[in-house]
């Protein structure tokens, strides 16, 4: 007989009369049992008890499940939940994790793991100290929990927004009482606010002065106030050490006062996981203990997915317990800011889930960070904005509104895929954002519009707030009337012009106008016939690809237009199957001199496979083993060692230029990415730093140097042929050229445009790098200044790996396809191949030293080499092309153009 349920005191709170509603919903349903009820709204029958219990709000998405099932309105349980929600004090303010939101000083009692940090802020001498560490590694908390918190004097707190003087001065007046619009005015004198404040002076969020902060006037401001001050500490991303840099001053007082925040250590991570449970009477279960240890030990920005994490287990644990069982329910260390996200997004209306987008786009900037926004700039619906915050996905507060942390831009696969997909959007959204801000500021000043080009390129659909639009269409109508007085003086002055000289004119004119016309109808029917030609050849070819061949060949005979070159791409790529593997590949790179290639596999061997013409079998050898996945293979420029690195983090060196392979050295280091630089292998953790092995045929690999760049952790990296340069790849996906000629003193040259996963360079200072759909190539020479040399787009499919060679490229995508470019000079690239005949995604790819050969490696376990057709697509289409096209298919195809077959007898 099922449980009876607990009795409820309906006038406890409203989170209770909620309850007990729900209950006499089920029982005006017929008092359905959970089990029938699970089987209606698809959610357990846990979790629908739980609704109904009266401990803690459900979630919006599981009370109109409940809803639905008991055959009621769901919405109208929708708006009650939200009523509900608005009159009641969070859920989670009983909880000791504060999940993605950062820690404020107020939680300082709950705040633990970084005291030797604290202490080490605290007694500093330093006048001027700058706390730097990857996004997700605890700055902020630290400095609010731990410094501010435990400080006996005031502190000045501030971040730099898009004004740091007026956000200093409203931070200062909230501690001296005084007006902020007169503080603002009297600090315009940067001296004034080491004149006026001589304690702590803490700025959080540093890198605020680079990503939301656009005149370079407050940037010089900001640090020549904070050089003058007394004491202060600023918080600074990892990845903008760079940019600190740029500035003498900051570089002066930074010199010796850098306190580096990176991953706690297993003492430290574990004060984090069980002493806020302590103190608020509760434990943490001894299997989540060593659970979330070995989810997150030895990772830096890790901590807001576990604080996170730690609250969603806190809201399902049982009794005053954390538990693994509740843990693993809300998805792990891994899914749960996913799971709460897509919950709550799952839970709007589709109104309500484009305006939940709109929100979150708002808040971030078109670097991938977070940026506060003013409630009069987001226009926000509050009943999606109360339940984003509510789940405590956004912080809202009487000065606007943000990310409770960047942690949510990575966590969350739909929001990150969304910023990824909508950058340029962003980046045209913040422009106008701030045009805005400068017009009203100058009290509409029309010399403040949109004109010209900047005002054409503004894309079309943008989710623009009331002052944006009327920005926008102040800028509009002033263009539309200077086009409309330049038309009018245009007319009078054509209409004088034609009076003098019509007689003349009128003659010559209609003949050149007539020779004019007569041409360009011409060429304008040939592109035409041109355009459906190549359309009906891509259509045709899965049935008769030697006619569709030849009527792409004779398309761009007759018009070299870029469509009809890439439709005589060859699609017909005989392959062999190397080997079939145990596991899939993960991981390949082929010699750039022997003839071998060099696969890892999800099992963690490494395998050497010759590329000799033999007779089958080829030989095949092991030449290492990881604990865990390959992630990485690297082959220095003679192609006699490769280095392999794999999920346990461990690297091997084996000697490969005999053809079976021998073991050198396993490092004595851990590492995520590692590159040649010459004969010499370098690594990197995820501290960031550069360490260079030298002496690797010996018996003991040498450390030469270790060297940080300041960049925080790195995905990978590639080193110029000359060795001088170093492409590096942060976690963030930028990609920061690097002078390495002194890697003890390396300089940061530059930072390309766009976003990517991984960089390769070719022999001829061309740098290749891998963006989720295109590939795209730099041109090097000066590193100072990378130019844009082309882009290559991925036909659809995400790039799962690329190969840059002398004269090509090829690049795999997710679908199992492999493409072949041809590079040609200053022109753009040609496809030349399309290679087809993995069974699911390509993982790996890689060329032969002459570009003719292409070997790849599948999530199906084969390594397959494919031999591409050098010769001309003219040469190798007629070689095949048969029967010859007749003068009935040429008219069925070009229509009245002249005859003139692709192919001859």
């Amino acid at each position: 007989m099922p449980r009876r349920e607990r009795p409820l005191d309906e006038g406890e709170s409203g989170l209770l009369r909620f309850a007990a509603d729900l209950r006499r919903l089920r029982e005006r349903a017929g008092s359905p049992t959970y089990r029938e009820l699970s089987r209606r709204a698809h959610y357990s029958a846990a979790a629908l008890s739980e609704a109904a219990g009266g401990r803690k709000l459900p979630s919006l998405a599981v009370t109109k499940a409940y809803a639905k099932a008991c055959d009621a309105d769901p919405e109208e349980w929708a708006r009650r939940w939200r009523e509900v929600v608005g009159s009641e004090p969070r859920a989670a303010n009983d909880s000791p994790y504060v999940g993605l939101a950062m820690f404020q000083p107020d939680d300082a009692p709950k705040f633990f793991g970084r005291e030797r940090l604290t202490a080490e802020l605290l007694t500093t001498k330093n006048r001027f100290t700058g706390v730097f560490g990857p996004s997700g590694a605890g700055k902020s908390s630290l400095l609010r929990a731990g410094l501010i918190a435990r400080s006996k004097e005031p502190v000045l707190l501030f971040t730099p927004g898009a004004n740091p003087r007026e956000e200093c001065a409203v931070a200062l007046a909230r501690l001296t009482g005084e007006d902020a619009v007169e503080l603002a005015d009297r600090l315009a004198d940067p001296e004034e606010l080491g004149r006026r404040y001589r304690s702590l002076v803490v700025v959080d969020q540093f890198e605020e002065l680079f990503t939301l902060c656009r005149d370079e006037e407050l940037r010089a401001w900001l640090i020549a106030a904070l050089t003058g001050c007394g004491k202060v500490v600023i918080g600074v991303r990892a990845d903008y050490y760079g940019h600190c840099a740029q500035y003498p001053e900051l570089v002066e007082v930074l010199r010796n006062s850098q306190v580096m925040v990176g991953a706690m250590t297993p003492d430290e991570l574990r004060l984090a996981i069980t002493e806020p449970a302590a103190v608020a009477g509760a434990k943490v279960e001894t299997a989540l203990l060593a659970r979330l240890m070995a989810d997150a030990v030895g990772q830096a920005a890790v901590l807001p997915l576990l604080s996170h994490a730690l609250a969603e287990t806190w809201q399902h644990r049982r009794g005053m317990t954390l538990t693994l069982a509740a843990y693993e329910e809300i998805g792990g260390l891994d899914h749960a800011v996913a799971r709460t996200a897509q919950e709550v997004y799952n839970g709007f209306s589709s109104r309500q889930q484009a305006q939940a987008k709109r929100i979150l786009l708002r808040l971030v900037t078109e670097e991938g960070t977070k940026r506060r926004v003013h409630g009069s700039e987001l226009e926000a619906d509050e009943d999606v904005l109360l339940a984003l915050a509510a789940a405590r996905l956004v912080v809202v507060d009487r000065d606007g509104v943000e990310l409770a942390h960047e942690a949510l831009i990575r966590g969350w696969p739909e929001f990150h895929e969304w910023v990824e997909e909508d950058r340029e959007n962003i980046r045209a959204q913040r422009e106008i954002t701030h045009a805005t801000q400068t017009w009203e500021s100058l009290d509409r000043d029309a010399g403040a519009l949109l004109r010209g080009r900047r005002l054409a390129n503004v894309p079309a659909g943008l989710p623009l707030n009331s002052r944006e639009r009327a920005f926008l269409a102040a800028s509009r109508a002033a263009e539309e009337e200077v086009s409309a007085s330049a038309r009018r003086r245009t007319r009078r002055q054509r209409q004088l012009l034609a009076a003098l000289a019509a007689l003349v004119v009128v003659a010559a004119s209609t003949t050149v106008f007539a020779l004019q016309a007569g041409r360009t109808a011409d060429e304008q029917r040939t592109t035409a016939a041109v355009l459906k030609a190549v359309g009906e050849a891509n259509a045709l070819r899965p049935a008769n690809a030697a006619l569709a061949q030849q009527i792409a060949l004779a398309a761009y005979r007759l018009v070299p237009l870029s469509q009809a070159r890439n439709a005589l791409r060859q699609e017909d790529v005989p392959s062999q199957v190397l080997r079939e593997a145990q596991s899939e590949v993960t991981a390949l790179v082929v010699g750039p001199t022997l003839q071998q290639v060099v696969t890892g596999h999800r099992d963690g061997t490494v395998v050497v496979t010759g590329l000799d013409d033999l007779p089958s079998p080829r030989t095949s050898h092991e030449a290492a083993k990881h604990d865990g996945a390959v992630t990485a293979l690297t082959t220095d420029s003679t192609g006699g060692m490769v280095a392999s690195v794999g999920a346990d983090g461990v690297v091997h060196v084996v000697d490969v230029s005999l053809g079976k392979p021998r073991e050198l050295a396993v490092l004595p280091a851990r590492a995520t990415a590692i590159a040649w630089q010459g004969t010499t292998l370098v690594t990197t953790d995820n501290d960031g730093a550069l360490s260079f092995w030298t002496d690797l045929r010996q018996e003991r690999p040498r450390l030469l140097l270790s060297t940080q760049l300041g960049l925080g952790p790195l995905a990978g990296m590639a080193f110029r042929p000359d060795g001088q340069v170093l492409a590096a790849v942060t976690t963030g996906r930028a990609v920061h050229l690097v002078d390495v000629t002194d890697p003890r003193n390396a300089k940061l040259l530059s930072l390309t445009k766009e976003f990517a996963g991984g960089a390769q360079f070719s022999s001829d200072h061309l740098l290749m790098t891998t963006a989720r759909t295109a590939a795209h190539l730099w041109d090097t020479t000066d590193p100072r200044n990378p130019v844009l040399r082309a882009e290559i787009p991925s036909g659809g499919g995400e790039i799962t790996s690329a190969w840059l060679g002398a004269g090509s490229v090829a690049v795999a995508t997710d679908d199992g396809l492999v493409r072949l470019w041809q590079l040609s000079g200053q022109g753009e690239p040609v496809e030349q191949a399309l290679l087809r005949g993995h069974a699911g995604p390509v993982a790996a790819v890689g060329l032969t030293p002459e570009g003719d050969e292409v070997v790849t490696g599948g999530a199906d376990r084969s390594v397959r080499l494919w031999n591409v057709d050098p010769r001309d697509p003219a040469v190798r289409i007629c070689e095949q092309a048969y029967p010859r096209m007749n003068r009935e298919e040429w008219a069925r195809y070009f229509g009245d153009l002249d005859f003139t077959p692709p192919c001859r007898d």
